[in-house]
């Protein structure tokens, strides 16, 4: 998500266009459609005075960083790496279940729009580089972020997407998923934050790490490690993956064995959306998955 450049090919009247676009029809949007509406769990009526309190503080903070969110993009000319479409698809998920737990893979220049549409949820950032993580919250001190280290690079994707079925800890099942501490298998992110293995993540946005340099750590953990989470839920419904930049070889042949073309639901732009049922649920039900854990 994290992009070295401010896209000076583009006129700043369309820069600012486009974040006008954003800005505009995204943050205000979610505003105006659940202003009075409550953006919490229907059960909050029936929550003591206390409780109550600190969901209308909760509900305060939310809105100031939607505010927050409208100024800077209406005067930035920093235009977010995905489109305008490729956002609303994102969005119109998170409009329809809030308050949610969202992953993202990546801290950019987006990070505090995605934070915003998700007022009163848990948005968590993952990202490679500390010294960026810095950067950005030293501006925006309310989004929550780590750095994370990965153990793969872009070169090995080939040999990584051969060998993983001859090693055990890459194969889970029901009985057996783990991603903290799998240090034998290399696609599993084993080191997170605590909070990431603790938390069931509702969607997971994948547009990082970097991918695009051999030596680069690529987005195979990332995309191995979202299906894990994905399969391995334990509540109920279903995780909606995003899966950014599926244009390029590698994230689209990972995306194909993990993620899965059967639960792809919409393709848009270099976007593509999943929506993927736990590994249980299907065990336990008419759709089997014939012995393949993921597809």
């Amino acid at each position: 998500m994290k992009n070295t450049h401010v896209f000076p090919q583009k006129p700043w009247f369309v820069a600012v266009g486009i974040m006008g676009l954003i800005a505009g029809s995204l943050l205000i949007s979610i505003i105006t459609q659940f202003g009075d509406k409550s953006l919490l769990c229907p059960v909050a009526t029936r929550l003591s005075a206390s409780t109550t309190s600190s969901i209308s503080t909760a509900t305060n903070t939310a809105t100031t960083m939607q505010l927050n969110a409208i100024v800077h993009y209406a005067t930035s000319t920093v235009v977010p790496q995905q489109s305008l479409e490729e956002i609303t698809v994102s969005f119109n998920v998170l409009r329809s279940r809030p308050p949610c737990n969202f992953l993202v893979f990546g801290l950019g220049y987006d990070s505090l729009m995605w934070a915003a549409l998700n007022p009163n949820g848990t948005t968590l950032f993952l990202e490679e580089d500390p010294d960026w993580v810095r950067t950005v919250l030293k501006d925006a001190s309310d989004l929550k972020a780590h750095s994370v280290s990965y153990r793969t690079q872009l070169k090995e994707a080939h040999g990584l997407l051969k060998s993983y079925k001859r090693e055990p800890d890459c194969q889970p099942s029901s009985s057996r998923i783990f991603l903290r501490g799998n240090r034998k298998c290399k696609l599993a992110l084993d080191n997170l934050p605590e909070e990431v293995y603790e938390r069931e993540w509702d969607l997971i946005m994948i547009d990082a790490p970097r991918g695009y340099y051999p030596t680069a750590p690529g987005r195979m953990a990332a995309i191995y490690s979202a299906a894990v989470m994905a399969r391995g839920r334990k509540g109920g419904g279903t995780t909606h993956v995003f899966l950014h930049d599926v244009d390029r070889r590698v994230e689209k042949a990972f995306a194909e064995e993990f993620l899965c073309r059967k639960y792809l639901v919409e393709g848009v732009g270099r976007l593509w959306h999943f929506e993927i049922p736990p590994a249980m649920a299907e065990e336990s039900g008419s759709n089997s998955s014939n012995g393949s854990w993921f597809c």
